[in-house]
């Protein structure tokens, strides 16, 4: 895995818990380090787009993407490429929410 697996593709991770629960959301990771995500299903929404973005790789099959969204809170989501498993984590300055779900590239991006 090269040290960056995600940055010029998009993504998109669905949640089995949470406040997201059966949401999907589409991510795109621009190599400048700026990311575009949706909700998809939700009609024409062009998404939000946040100037920067941090990814690492754990090793040769996890990594972590963070970002902070314009509505305060930090993701931070663990991915894992072996399994399609994802592990997030939603704060602010008031809560810490832990969800879980899965995720894949969107075909092209690769």
């Amino acid at each position: 895995m090269s040290k960056d697996p995600i940055r010029g593709k998009t993504v998109r991770w669905s949640f089995d818990d949470g406040p997201m629960k059966d949401k999907t959301f589409e991510h795109t990771f621009d190599a400048s380090g700026a990311v575009t995500f949706r909700m998809v299903g939700g009609g024409a929404d062009k998404g939000t787009t946040v100037d920067s973005s941090e990814i690492e790789a754990l090793g040769d099959d996890v990594c972590v993407v963070s970002y902070l969204g314009p509505s305060g809170y930090t993701l931070t989501t663990v991915l894992d490429m072996r399994d399609g498993k994802l592990v997030a984590f939603a704060s602010n300055e008031k809560e810490l929410i832990v969800q879980h779900g899965r995720f894949h590239f969107v075909q092209g991006s690769e």
